[in-house]
């Protein structure tokens, strides 16, 4: 059975483009701004600020893959990597003797509060500093929305396909 596509309107196909080449300009630019003056990714600062929001720095790894969004494996990388780096730590989970644990250390804690504020700064000038205040609310409330829609969507078709949740 074949249905017509419901294609964008003029405005719509606007927003999505203007979307599409923001958040890809956004991206390149965290990315650059941490290498440059922290000597790390966008993704890795991500699962740091992740843990340092966590009480004592802790974080269950399923916990941390569903807040970063990404497979259990990618985290799974990333933190061993990390951990080479001396800025994280895993260990096993007192509660739960088949979870393990990812730990901030000292090292990688110092180098997230050193990293932060360039970090923010780059955040306030590409994004919030283009915009007004009623913007900001507005685009809040659009990432929210968004955000509920595909959370809904996802769940309701198959919620094995969120990529938390593969293995």
């Amino acid at each position: 059975m074949s249905t017509t596509p419901r294609w964008l309107n003029a405005e719509e196909r606007r927003a999505w483009l203007a979307y599409i080449d923001f958040s890809t300009l956004l991206a390149d630019h965290l990315n650059r701004q941490l290498r440059r003056d922290a000597g790390m990714t966008h993704a890795d600062y991500s699962l740091l600020a992740h843990l340092s929001s966590a009480p004592d720095g802790v974080l269950g790894m399923s916990e941390l893959a569903q807040r970063l969004k990404i497979t259990r494996s990618r985290l799974t990388h990333a933190v061993n990597r990390l951990c080479e780096a001396g800025l994280v730590d895993r260990r096993e989970d007192p509660a739960d003797g088949r979870g393990q644990l990812a730990v901030l250390t000292e090292e990688g804690h110092a180098l997230l509060e050193r990293a932060a504020p360039g970090h923010v700064e780059a955040v306030r000038r590409a994004v919030f500093d283009a915009l007004t205040p009623e913007q900001v609310r507005q685009f809040a409330e659009i990432g929210e929305a968004i955000s509920d829609a595909l959370h809904r969507v996802d769940e309701a078709d198959d919620p094995t396909v969120l990529p938390w949740r593969r293995r």
